[in-house]
Parts: structure tokens; C-alpha cells; sequence
């Protein structure tokens, strides 16, 4: 690496996360790692690690990824869980790839082809993206489905994992897959991250599908603290349970300081005077910019444990206010322990799944396992 700005992926804890998923969430029989936009952002490369804590399916949104996928495992299983073009199946056939089916026609098509493939039926519960919404559809796609083109699976995607949205949505899965056994079905999965801690698993459910949660996000609060509960007690407010999970931070974002420039008062820094210096100041110029990180903003990196606020931004380029105890080659933070993934995104404006997948792929990913150091450029 030239240019000391990367990704760093920790692997320990990424495995310590699923572990924790599974020995919390024990009933489910499948345990879907998603690792769909290049896992998140993590990249391609830690699903080895995913599978060696407790994964054992994954699932992407695309034929490409599925394919990337294979490059890195060649005998995991692995979904597509978005419908693929039709000239795609003997492509998906010949590496072993699960498909999609949420159209009766492209199922007759598929039939009628003599591919072997394995696929899962996606029902439409309310979010009115992929999935069937007519019951006698789905059991027509069930009751013809053969040794060729084999049933595996059957599932949906929830908007909502409680409250009255959540019933009506599985009402809906439950009228929708009236016409057909459930329980001959392999592996019928509902649940995703978001969801998976807000209601009892479902009995007809063996599958759950874990994307953002194994990086360290969680849908609920984690413990509360002291000072939170007496608010809540002075306040009377109920507080939201807080999640049964342990989770560690798996992805951070590092760049260094690459050189320091001294600007004089009334003097201004970057194209058409973005930063106009007041009084004599120093800036530290990190070498990343918005085409490596596309929610960058005017907040603040740590550089040696302190706030540092961005004056400028580039295409390639960063520059934020320092003091002399700052030298170049000093590494910096742009989110990991002292900027966390969730204040970075607040800061941001976005959530963490649009943080998370906006480091783009021309930052190299560093995978730490314990003593060993990989990196790997996308």
C-alpha cells in the first residue's frame, strides 16, 4: 500500500458477532450470511471467515456478486435473492448458484429448458419490490416444481419487524402460502437483521438472513445506562429493550497525515476560497477526498486522540484544522473506536448502510485476523 487510506475489516470480530448471533438466536437451521454490495462494503473476501463462525448459506442481490462469491468459496451455497435475467440461469447452474422465482411465467420458462437449478420463491408481503402476491401462483410454481428444477426454499422480505405492520405482513405470507406445505419446504426463511430481535421466531421459520447485524449494528438500543435510566424514571418515560446482543465494531476507515500547511491570516484554502483563515492556522492534508469516500463532509476526523474539524474536501484530498502536535505520517480516523460507525453517519446525515457501502472500491480493504494481515484491492 502506497497511500496509507483503507478499510480496515476485523475479523475476529466479525466472527465473534455471528457467534454471539447463534448462541443468542439458537433455533434456526439456516443462517444466512448477506454479503450483497461487496458484503456490505467489508468485501467479498471475509465470507471464509463468516462460514468459519457459523454461516452456512449466503446470499447477494445479483448474478455478478454470486459470482464473486465463487471466486473467493467454490462449495458454499450461495442466493441470489433478486430475480436474474433468463439468459443468466445456465450461468448460475454450472457455479452452483440459487435463483429467485417470483413469476410464474419465468418459472414455465425455466421448466421448459431443461437447466437444473435450485430456486426459492419470493412472496411479496408489502414492500412491493420482488415477489409473488397471488397464492395459486405460488402453488402452481410448488406443485410443478421437479428434481430438475428443484424448490428449495420459500421466502420474503419484511418492511417492518413489529407492531401492526408486522402482523399485517404475515398475515399476508401466511394467506399467501395457504395453497402449499410449508413444512416440506427445506428452508423457509423471514427474518433479517433488522427483525430478528423485535418478535419470537416464527414456528414454519428455519432460515434467518443476517446482513448489517454481523458488522455490528444492531436494530435495538444496546444497555442502558445509569444516567438514561434515571432520565427515564424523572421523565417517565419508557425506555425500548435493549438488545440481547454483545456486538463488536467490525469495519474503520484510516487515512494519515501527508503533509501540513502553514496559511496565513486572510489567506484561504481550496477551489474558490472554500476555507478563509481568520488567523494564522494550520491544516493537515490526508490524502482521501469524496471519489474514496462519497458521504464525506465538513465534520471532523481524530487525529492523536483529538477533534480535528474538515475545512476542505477534493476529489482526492481532505484538509482539516491541526495543531504542532500533529506531523505528518500521523494516522487518522475518519470512523472506527472514537468516531463510531453510528455518530459517523448522524454526522453524515445518512444511516450506516449508506456509510458503510460509500468507502468505494478504489480504498484497498485490510483484513485483520488476530496476528495476520491481509489486504485486498477491489
Amino acid at each position: 500500500m502506497f497511500r496509507k487510506t483503507y478499510l480496515e475489516v476485523d475479523l475476529n470480530a466479525l466472527k465473534s458477532n455471528i457467534r454471539e448471533i447463534r448462541k443468542n438466536f439458537s433455533d434456526y437451521k439456516y443462517y444466512f450470511g448477506v454479503v450483497k454490495a461487496n458484503a456490505y462494503g467489508a468485501g467479498i473476501y471475509c465470507v471464509n471467515a463468516m462460514i468459519e463462525a457459523g454461516i452456512n448459506y449466503l446470499a447477494v442481490s445479483s448474478l455478478e456478486e454470486a459470482l464473486a462469491v465463487r471466486e473467493i468459496n467454490k462449495d458454499a451455497p450461495v442466493l441470489v435473492m433478486e430475480p436474474i435475467c433468463f439468459e443468466g440461469l445456465e450461468t448460475a447452474s454450472k457455479n452452483n448458484i440459487t435463483v429467485t422465482v417470483d413469476n410464474a411465467d419465468y418459472f414455465d420458462k425455466m421448466l421448459a429448458s431443461g437447466i437444473k437449478i435450485k430456486f426459492h420463491i419470493k412472496v411479496d408481503c408489502g414492500m412491493n419490490r420482488f415477489g409473488l402476491t397471488d397464492k395459486n401462483a405460488v402453488k402452481h410454481i410448488y406443485d410443478n416444481a421437479n428434481e430438475n428444477v428443484r424448490l428449495e426454499g420459500v421466502f420474503t422480505q419484511l418492511s417492518s419487524g413489529a407492531g401492526e405492520r408486522y402482523k399485517k405482513q404475515l398475515n399476508l405470507f401466511t394467506e399467501r402460502t395457504s395453497l402449499i406445505d410449508l413444512s416440506a419446504v427445506e428452508i423457509v426463511h423471514i427474518d433479517r437483521s433488522l427483525t430478528l430481535e423485535q418478535h419470537e421466531k416464527q414456528d414454519f421459520a428455519n432460515g434467518v438472513r443476517l446482513g448489517i447485524v454481523m458488522y455490528g449494528f444492531s436494530k435495538m438500543p444496546p444497555a442502558i445506562s445509569k444516567k438514561r435510566k434515571i432520565f427515564n424514571k424523572l421523565t417517565g418515560k419508557k425506555p425500548p429493550e435493549p438488545s440481547v446482543l454483545c456486538l463488536k465494531n467490525v469495519i474503520s476507515f484510516y487515512s494519515e497525515v501527508l503533509e501540513i500547511k502553514k496559511i496565513a491570516a486572510g489567506e484561504s484554502a481550496g477551489y474558490g476560497g472554500m476555507f478563509d483563515s481568520k488567523n494564522d492556522t494550520l491544516i493537515a492534508v490526508m490524502p482521501y477526498g469524496f471519489a474514496d469516500f462519497s458521504l464525506i463532509g465538513k465534520t471532523y476526523v481524530y487525529i492523536g486522540s483529538k477533534k480535528r474539524e474538515i475545512v476542505v474536501n477534493y476529489m482526492d484530498v481532505t484538509s482539516a484544522i491541526v495543531d504542532e502536535s500533529v506531523k505528518p505520517g500521523d494516522k487518522v480516523e475518519i470512523f472506527g473506536s472514537n468516531i463510531t460507525p453510528r455518530v459517523a453517519s448522524r454526522l453524515a446525515n445518512a444511516n450506516v448502510y449508506k456509510l458503510i457501502t460509500s468507502v468505494t472500491n478504489r480504498v484497498p480493504r485490510v483484513y485483520k485476523d488476530g496476528e495476520n494481515i491481509t489486504e485486498v484491492k477491489y
